[in-house]
């Protein structure tokens, strides 16, 4: 699968982006024989299992009519979900961080030859990220929500928006007794309303929106 798995659902992208797009199988190809940021027996599903899972997020901000000025990736790895959402959305500064620095070298390199300007990487542990704040804060399962929250809660003014799979009514519950969210703060989207393929029949976005007082 290619970047015409991506196209197939934002058709709006312009010249750029897709040249972005297309460009994102070598480079990570080309990365990952370097520094293992992404299974080698997934690299042939890197459109469908990362690329267009990030770009869920997307599909998601748009038809909430979110607009976010700034979006911070926590716990990025080698540049998911922030990179591909970066491709499409120009407007909106991104901060990828993560505290293994090979993986923000990859980052760094990959948004580098993409021409990003809305992209800075981050070296750090998140809780250690003093002095700046996003919209909002999107990640791919790097952890239980009850741990998660604890940890970037001083990154947001807006919200989480988080992917993750499977039965997550545990989850929640817990993270609504431990992080005392409240219960109608939280929503969950499945992805397989935006994307047909398999893939995403058990795939979601967890919301917690901060509560307006």
């Amino acid at each position: 699968m290619n970047e015409e798995l991506i196209l197939k659902y934002f058709p709006e992208t312009d010249s750029v982006q897709r040249e972005r797009l297309a460009m994102l199988g070598p480079l990570y190809r080309e990365w990952n024989e370097r520094i293992n940021v992404i299974s080698r027996k997934d690299m042939d599903n890197l459109y469908l299992h990362h690329v267009l899972h990030s770009l869920a997020l997307v599909r998601y901000i748009r038809t909430a009519g979110l607009s976010p000025a700034s979006i911070f990736d926590a716990g990025c790895g080698g540049g998911f979900p922030g990179i591909p959402m970066a491709v499409l959305m120009p407007e909106c500064r991104f901060t990828l961080c993560d505290s293994i620095a090979k993986k923000i070298k990859v980052v760094t390199e990959v948004s580098s030859a993409l021409g990003l300007d809305n992209v800075e990487p981050l070296c750090s542990r998140t809780e250690a990220v003093k002095g700046r704040k996003s919209d909002y804060v999107v990640s791919r399962a790097v952890t239980e929500l009850s741990k998660f929250i604890p940890l970037t809660r001083h990154l947001y003014t807006k919200g989480i928006l988080y992917l993750k799979g499977g039965d997550l009514r545990e989850e929640i519950d817990g993270c609504v007794r431990k992080c005392g969210i409240p219960p109608e703060s939280i929503s969950v989207s499945d992805i397989s309303d935006f994307f047909e393929e398999e893939f995403f029949e058990s795939k979601k976005i967890i919301c917690i929106f901060k509560q307006k007082h």
